[in-house]
This record gives structure tokens, sequence and C-alpha cells, in this order.
């Protein structure tokens, strides 16, 4: 359980870091705390599962996005979908299942979610852009 401050007589912000709380690439999601509202969500067991992502299944998936889908969104908008994708897998057929990823990339272009994208386009990429108007 999170240490928390009291404002006003409430449970506030946290006092101090989490102590379950270790090092992640996925930005976008608290870096040593429980929001109170997860927090209460999790005691009131308001979940039917947690779904723990690996840092390179965020990665991955939100570059898939981009590329697949045209969805450009952070690192934590990749392990919501990856999270969702897996939830496809067991659900009973007819399921409908929502990924929501309020979330865009342009913050993250400096992070390792793009680190194997040139600044440069490359010729496929030249190719395509001198395909368009702007190109001509």
């Amino acid at each position: 359980e999170q240490v928390r401050k009291e404002v006003n007589g409430k449970p506030g912000p946290p006092a101090e870091p989490h102590p379950a709380w270790s090092p992640h690439p996925v930005q976008g999601w608290t870096p040593n705390f429980i929001p109170l509202v997860c927090e209460q969500g999790l005691k009131a067991k308001l979940y039917d599962e947690l779904a723990p992502v690996a840092g390179k299944d965020a990665l991955e998936t939100a570059r898939k996005l981009a590329v697949a889908e045209g969805i450009f969104c952070g690192i934590s908008g990749g392990a919501t979908v990856f999270a969702a994708l897996e939830a496809c897998k067991k659900a009973p057929a007819g399921s409908n299942i929502l990924a929501l990823v309020p979330d865009t990339a342009e913050r993250y272009l400096s992070t390792p979610l793009f680190s194997n994208i040139e600044a440069e386009m490359n010729e496929e990429e030249l190719e395509v852009f001198n395909s368009t108007p702007l190109g001509q």
C-alpha cells in the first residue's frame, strides 16, 4: 500500500516512492507511485486481470501501430494495445475489447521508441515522398 499525504482530511498524493518501484521504459506510466484511483481499484478488485507488459513488447507494439495503423502513440499506448491484443487471444468469440490510447508520440521522438529511425529519409521513404504533390 502506498504511503500518502493527507489533504483536507483525505488521502492525497504519495508521501514517498512506492516500495515496489523499479525503473522501466514505459514513459507515461507513473514512475514511482500508484495513483490513488488505481490503488482504490486494486483494493476493491475492480479488475478482471492484471496484465504486466514488458518494455520490449510495449516499444515494439507502439512502432507497429505507427507503421501498420498510422497510430502515432507513445510507449504506454503500445503497452495498452499489447495487453488488449493478449486479452483478445483469450476472449470468447464475439467479445468486444477496448484499448484507449489517449496519447501522441511527438514527445517521444528522442527516446528509445524511435531510436531505430534515421533523421534523414532512406531511399524507400524518398520514393514515397517524391510521389506526393509536395515532393514534386
